[in-house]
């Protein structure tokens, strides 16, 4: 019900950008700068000065952000608790997640849920822990699976379970035939790292740094942002990259790469993020417990 200006405004004050505003709504930038021409018109005043290529907002746009964020969650809950007057959990459950546990453990979680309620329409975007939060942040996201926890004051953090990280080559490779691998041992062979904004990527530098052993002082040959893109080079031989067990687990069982156990263990936690607000609907609350207890028990079982 809230009106779609504002809907507009807020995703562009979000974002500091025309582009990713367009981007993150699914419209074209002329339509973006039509609405944000229109609200301006309707107040009498400037909301973003423009100038040498980027935006800000001005002291009316601060205010106009304050009451957008006010008004779109009061809009979103009465649409809200109206539908959920019927008894019945359903409707869209617009769901964030990180490539890793998008790929490789919320399909089970979200078949499940689905199967238990018919009428929930899930609908998932997958990238890494940083763009899933700056979607929810922005509203167009309900909830977000990601690696670690949340920085921003504006999202809650729940821990849903343990993940182990271990350093998965070729079968071929040196690595593969220790029992466990020391991380100055790292420093030896070339690595194939996840890019900057993942996760995976941030879990992995603070583990290093803690064992003496900075980041850049790897052998990086190449960054990716697909874990399937990661098993694939690596199973050529070209090098090692770190990963959750749970992703190369069905290419371990046949033979194609292995994993060796970093001494000590890296040891991370995947979470469920969502906004920091005081009402949350029945869906969402519903969905959080749900994924928390079989993510959990999907993990244990590994």
């Amino acid at each position: 019900m809230a009106d779609r200006r504002l809907q507009v405004f807020h995703a562009v004050a979000k974002h500091l950008s025309f582009t990713k505003a367009a981007d993150a709504l699914f419209m074209t930038q002329p339509a973006v700068t039509f609405q944000i021409r229109q609200l301006e018109e309707h107040f009498d005043t400037r909301l973003f000065d423009r100038a040498h290529g980027r935006i800000s907002l001005t002291p009316a746009g601060q205010l106009a952000l304050e009451y957008a964020e006010r008004i779109l969650g009061l809009s979103a809950e009465l649409d809200t608790r109206l539908k959920e007057m019927s008894g019945e959990v359903g409707g869209a459950l617009l769901i964030g997640a990180s490539m890793t546990v998008a790929e490789f453990l919320l399909p089970r979680v979200l078949g499940e849920f689905k199967g238990r309620y018919p009428a929930v329409v899930p609908r998932l975007f997958v990238a890494n822990s940083e763009a899933v939060q700056a979607r929810i942040v922005e509203r167009t996201l309900d909830l977000g699976f990601i690696e670690g926890g949340s920085h921003l004051p504006s999202l809650v953090t729940d821990v849903c379970c343990d993940d182990e990280l271990r350093v998965v080559c070729a079968p071929s490779h040196p690595l593969a035939r220790l029992k466990s691998v020391p991380p100055k041992a790292l420093l030896e062979h070339a690595y194939v790292s996840r890019e900057p904004g993942s996760g995976t990527r941030e879990v992995i530098d603070q583990y290093l740094h803690k064992a003496g052993v900075p980041p850049d002082s790897l052998q990086v040959v190449m960054e990716l942002g697909s874990p399937e893109a990661l098993k694939g080079l690596v199973a050529t031989g070209l090098g090692f990259t770190i990963m959750s067990r749970a992703i190369a687990a069905l290419e371990m069982e046949v033979g194609r790469l292995a994993q060796v156990p970093l001494a000590p263990p890296l040891i991370r936690q995947l979470s469920v993020v969502y906004p920091k607000e005081r009402f949350h609907s029945r869906l969402v609350n519903t969905f959080v417990q749900f994924a928390k207890e079989r993510l959990a028990a999907i993990q244990a079982a590994r």
